[in-house]
C-alpha cells in the first residue's frame, strides 16, 4: 500500500519519502514512544528534585542508569510492528526505513533526558548520558532482533543490573561502560560498538516478531 502510494504521490520522490518514514514512525508506534520518552525525562527532573545526585556517587550513578535502561527500552520495543511490514512493497526502502526510525528515536531518548536534566548535574554530565543510552539502545535492538520487539527491554534490563553490580564494586572494563568515566575511551568504543552492531542488524533483519514477513 505504501508502494503505492509513493508511485501516486505528485509532489515528488523526497515528500513521498517523508511520508513513507512518518506512516513507519506512526506504524511502530512512535507517538506513544515519545510520550513514554517525555514520561522518563519527567521522572528524571522528579528524582532530581526531591534528591538529586551526589556528585559522581554509585547510588546516584545507579539511579540514572535505570532511566536510561527505561528510555532505551522504549526506543527498542518500538523496532516491533504488530501489524506486519506493509513496507515491503517499497521494496529496498525498509532497511533504511528501520534504521531511520532507530536513529531518530534514539536521538529523542538522549534529547528528551538532557531536558529533563536541564540544570542539575548529572554523574558523567551530557557526555555519560549520550553514551551509556546509546550502548543501551544497541543492546535492546540486538535484543529486539534476537528475541522479538516485544521482549526488547529483556536486554537493556539484564545489562542494568550488571552495570549497576559494576558500578558498586568498581569494575574496570570498559564492556561495563556506564562504570567508566564519561571521557573513557575504552568506554565510548564499546558502547559505541554496541549502538552500531544494533543499529545494523535492527535495519537488516527488523525485530524478530515482525521479520518473518521482511
Amino acid at each position: 500500500m505504501t508502494g503505492t502510494v509513493m508511485a501516486a504521490d505528485p509532489s515528488g520522490p523526497r515528500q513521498a519519502h517523508l511520508r513513507l518514514l512518518r506512516l513507519h514512525l506512526t506504524s511502530r508506534g512512535t507517538p506513544n514512544g515519545l510520550a513514554l520518552l517525555a514520561g522518563c525525562a519527567a521522572l528524571l527532573r522528579l528524582v532530581l528534585y526531591l534528591h538529586g545526585f551526589r556528585g559522581d556517587g554509585a547510588a546516584g550513578r545507579q539511579t540514572l542508569l535505570l532511566i536510561e535502561c527505561a528510555a532505551a527500552s522504549v526506543v527498542a520495543v518500538a523496532a516491533r510492528n504488530p501489524f506486519g511490514e506493509s513496507e515491503l512493497a517499497t521494496g529496498r526502502l525498509l532497511p533504511p526505513l528501520r534504521l531511520s526510525a532507530a536513529l531518530l528515536l534514539s536521538a529523542a531518548a538522549v534529547a528528551a533526558l538532557a531536558l529533563g536534566a536541564t540544570g542539575a548535574g548529572l554523574p558523567g554530565g551530557g557526555a555519560g548520558l549520550l553514551r551509556d543510552v546509546a550502548g543501551l539502545v544497541g543492546i535492546g535492538l540486538l535484543t529486539a532482533a534476537a528475541l522479538g520487539g516485544s521482549l526488547a527491554w529483556a536486554g537493556p534490563l539484564t545489562y542494568t543490573v550488571v552495570a549497576e553490580f559494576a558500578l558498586v564494586e568498581g569494575w574496570q572494563t570498559p564492556w561495563t561502560w556506564p562504570a567508566r568515566p564519561a571521557h573513557d575511551a575504552g568506554a565510548w568504543w564499546c558502547a559505541g560498538l554496541a549502538f552500531a552492531a544494533g543499529a545494523a542488524v535492527i535495519a537488516v533483519r527488523g525485530a524478530r516478531d515482525t521479520a518473518g514477513e521482511a
